[in-house]
């Protein structure tokens, strides 16, 4: 690790990997934002999933402030984060096969609907079957994944193929496999991760520009407002009594 405080060193490794990430993936960012806002347009519902710490990125973009309203997460149980104890039974689900039908059978997705995967390896069954599944089911599929581990990694699902051969479109993180930014000659492993940092900077650039492509058509984006302003929750109340049939993260 050459000369500057760890600290410094992880911001200068994320700084960079989000340059990367804005000028090597514009044209995937423009296409899944003109994907997304003709889903919206058409009547489609948006959904989001993630396992584990990818699921963190997924969690990022559902019902917050400056956020689509209608972005809705698909929660797997027991892998949506460390939701879980022992924490490793959720790496575990992500390698069982069949699991991705069940969860697509019972969730509300449809013909029509758009479903962002995010997967940063993008090898095990659950994210590779999610995607087979939904596309089979009549979604369209936008993938976030490191395409680094399909060619340094082999892939955990019976086809022997990755997330990102089954997406629409596919974002790449430029994470490197194992993703850890940083070594030290007094440290055994390497260390600091920056998929989460760069995966969320992705989707809500995807976001931004999803609300700017409706707008250009004449369709007022349907965003949420901070519940910590004033006017922010009748704001959102019209948006979801106005878009109530495509959200599913409130009773």
């Amino acid at each position: 690790m050459s000369d500057g405080t760890p600290a410094d060193l992880f911001f200068d490794a994320a700084i960079g990997l989000l340059q990367r990430a804005r000028d090597e993936e514009a044209e995937a960012i423009t296409a899944a934002g003109a994907l997304l806002a003709d889903t919206v347009a058409d009547g489609g519902r948006l959904f989001a999933f993630g396992a584990g710490h990818s699921s963190l990125a997924a969690q990022d973009v559902v019902y917050r402030a400056g956020g689509l309203a209608l972005m809705n997460l698909l929660a797997v149980p027991g892998v949506v984060g460390v939701d879980v104890t022992p924490a490793t039974l959720g790496s575990a689900l992500e390698r069982v096969d069949g699991l991705a039908g069940a969860v697509l059978d019972t969730s509300p997705v449809r013909a029509g609907d758009t479903l962002v995967i995010i997967s940063l390896s993008g090898r095990n069954a659950l994210p590779v079957e999610m995607a087979l599944g939904a596309r089979a089911r009549g979604l369209k599929v936008i993938g976030v994944t490191s395409v680094a581990y399909a060619a340094q990694t082999t892939s955990r699902h019976s086809s022997g193929t990755f997330l990102k051969d089954h997406c629409d479109i596919v974002l790449d993180s430029k994470i490197a496999v194992g993703d850890a930014e940083l070594t030290l000659d007094t440290i055994p492993a390497p260390f600091a991760p920056a998929s989460t940092v760069v995966t969320a900077a992705l989707l809500q650039a995807v976001m931004a520009t999803t609300a700017a492509a409706l707008a250009d058509r004449g369709i007022e984006p349907p965003l949420l407002r901070s519940g910590n302003v004033d006017g922010g929750h009748e704001w959102n109340g019209r948006v979801m009594a106005q878009y109530g049939d495509r959200i599913f993260y409130r009773r």
